[in-house]
């Protein structure tokens, strides 16, 4: 399978952003002092969102987080792989996560 390649890759955290859980939601915000990175402030409200950021640790695949995604969740398999996708994306676009 040609995307077979993204499920593989294993992400960590990146040490220049902090995270903070507040009632339920992430918030990671960036240790930057110029104020045009507080463009960066990434909120996480979904639940799904949380979970996910909560198993990226350096060492899950993908593919490992998206399994246990999908035994925790009751979430379709297709949704869940679009989401992820673009959830990666984000986070890789405000830097709070990169590619180990």
């Amino acid at each position: 399978m040609v995307t077979s390649g993204f499920w593989n890759r294993v992400y960590r955290k990146n040490s220049n952003f902090i995270a903070r859980e507040i009632a339920g939601e992430i918030i990671i915000v960036p240790i930057k002092r110029e104020a045009q990175e507080l463009s960066a402030i990434y909120n996480l409200s979904n639940e799904v969102a949380v979970r996910i950021w909560k198993l990226i640790n350096g060492k899950r695949t993908l593919s490992e987080i998206k399994e246990k995604i999908l035994q925790e969740f009751d979430v379709k398999e297709q949704q869940l792989k679009k989401d992820l996708r673009e959830f990666i994306a984000d986070l890789e676009k405000v830097g709070a996560v990169k590619k180990k």
